[in-house]
């Protein structure tokens, strides 16, 4: 029996007293850490509003198996909420969907939901009218009586496993009335109706694709209203990632169940809280990068010296060496080394190690 068959659904229910008193932490830790931003400068809040953004679009499409390009990403929103930022790229039609859909739920936070806008949502993550190589209903709620009932499978053809079965196509209207209409009331605890709008949203999984990344959406919508800002300072689909099995397992347990979810509610919020905890860590990482463009301010950079530097500043993946400076940059071996030696002379980079092949640079903080 799944969690919609119950009698009295969407009646939830849960223990407050253990759910009360894992949120008083985190919502602690929140405004302690919404305290902090707000006391930097302008540029640096800008700056972890725009790495924060670009890993949420990032992540929430990763959960599905669609890995997108972090340039791209990051000069999509960039562009979006008009910032000047170095070594900015075309992004794909791909990119440019989930981009509108995450910034139009948490920079319009305050707008009310509805059947039109997440319908263009929809409409923006599948462009063209397919998934892959098949072809889904696009913009509309899903209408597939012939394929229903709706079920998320796994496992190679003929050996699948059944995780989860929605209510049925011809309910939808009815149900999703009644979700948007829950979400746009007020009188909830905020970080638990983003919990709740996230759990309830995905189980009545209202379109043909897509379902996760907008639940995921909703629930970030939400999660700025409790902020009061559209900044977003911690990314809660990074954190699901990291978590990625826990999550599908505690969906399914929960789907599964009765209407009581206080364990999905605490899985909630632990998860919060970690994507707190992370961003505190980083306020560190945030203030030395703007220490150091403050240092250099007077020195020239050029674009692709300046993205690299970004990089760096923000989490290089493994030694930086002209090879790879060059295939980021696409430019050529040349260019890659007249960029780096140049950067070595401002005593901006340290060479590490001699030789043509281990030869490596590292920040000079």
């Amino acid at each position: 029996m799944y969690i919609w068959q119950h009698k009295k659904w969407p009646s939830f229910n849960w223990d407050n007293t253990r759910v009360i008193e894992a949120l008083a932490e985190a919502r602690s830790l929140q405004g302690r850490i919404l305290g902090r931003m707000e006391g930097l400068g302008f540029s640096v809040r800008e700056e972890s509003v725009l790495e924060n953004l670009t890993n949420d679009v990032i992540k929430t499409s990763k959960i599905e198996g669609e890995s997108l390009n972090m340039d791209e990403v990051r000069s999509s929103i960039a562009k979006r909420l008009g910032m000047n930022v170095a070594g900015m790229v075309n992004p794909g039609r791909n990119v440019e969907g989930i981009v509108e859909l995450m910034l139009d739920a948490t920079q319009n936070y305050k707008e009310p939901l509805s059947a039109k806008r997440l319908f263009g949502w929809h409409a923006a993550l599948f462009p063209t009218g397919y998934s892959g190589m098949f072809p889904i209903t696009v913009g509309k709620w899903r209408n597939n009586e012939k394929n229903d009932p709706m079920q998320v499978v796994s496992g190679a053809w003929g050996k699948q496993r059944v995780h989860f079965e929605a209510p049925a196509s011809e309910d939808l209207k009815q149900e999703m009335k009644t979700f948007i209409q829950w979400f746009n009331s007020a009188g909830m605890e905020p970080v638990l109706k983003s919990a709740l709008a996230h759990l309830w949203f995905v189980t009545l999984h209202p379109f043909d694709d897509g379902n996760g990344r907008i639940a995921r959406a909703i629930a970030d919508m939400q999660l700025a209203r409790a902020d009061r800002t559209p900044q977003r300072f911690y990314s809660m689909s990074a954190q699901i990632e990291k978590n990625k099995k826990q999550y599908y397992t505690i969906l399914e347990k929960t789907q599964k169940g009765n209407l009581t979810i206080t364990e999905w509610l605490l899985w909630y919020i632990d998860i919060f809280t970690k994507a707190l905890q992370f961003t505190e860590a980083n306020v560190g990482k945030a203030l030395s990068k703007a220490g150091f463009w403050e240092k250099y301010k007077k020195v020239e950079f050029n674009s692709r010296q300046i993205k690299m530097l970004n990089k760096l500043m923000s989490g290089f993946d493994g030694n930086l060496t002209t090879a790879k400076w060059a295939k980021i940059n696409k430019s050529s071996q040349d260019t890659a080394l007249r960029d780096i030696n140049e950067l070595v002379s401002k005593k901006v980079l340290r060479k590490e190690s001699a030789g043509s092949r281990s030869t490596h640079y590292t920040l000079v903080l």
